[in-house]
């Protein structure tokens, strides 16, 4: 596997979603307050509830989380490998 790189740069998260047709979601629940950030690259999944990217950005920052994700794979294809960790 390539290696994966850590951003908090939104512009850089968004642009690298959009180039891999995904979109933003939380794991839908009753409360709509928070939530568990996904990214979302399939048909729409029940499970999960698609958000505005600035309803994403402010659950980010309100967890003080990161984005790593890796751009290709160890072929060289086009990777959609993300994960959301602490910034620590």
């Amino acid at each position: 596997m390539s290696s994966a790189e850590k951003t908090t740069d939104h512009e850089a998260i968004k642009s690298w979603v959009e180039k891999r047709g995904g979109r933003p979601a939380r794991v839908a629940q009753e409360d709509k307050s928070g939530g568990i950030l996904r990214i979302d690259f399939q048909e729409p999944d029940e499970s999960l509830e698609e958000i505005s990217w600035e309803e994403f950005f402010e659950i980010f920052e309100e967890n003080k989380l990161a984005f790593l994700h890796q751009d290709r794979t160890s072929s060289g294809k086009t990777s959609r490998f993300v994960k959301f960790v602490n910034r620590d």
